[in-house]
């Protein structure tokens, strides 16, 4: 007698390359679910995203970004 799992394994592996990469993404997400740091990190975008409309902050370009790091390491 089939298992639940094999029933999933054998149905899973019929769909394409694609769809079974989306469906384990989806299953390993789903094993990292943290309901607190997921919420807190909506929180942290709404809030940067705030203080970028409202001109609290000034983005910068990436390049500009990555250099400034770079020297700070040094």
């Amino acid at each position: 007698m089939q298992t639940q799992f094999e029933a999933l394994e054998a149905e899973a592996l019929k769909l394409t390359n694609h769809e079974r990469a989306k469906l384990a993404e989806h299953l390993i997400a789903s094993l990292d679910e943290d309901s607190e740091i997921e919420e807190a990190w909506a929180a942290e975008t709404t809030r940067r995203i705030a203080e970028i409309e409202n001109g609290t902050v000034q983005m910068i370009p990436a390049a500009v970004a990555i250099a400034n790091a770079r020297a700070a390491l040094k």
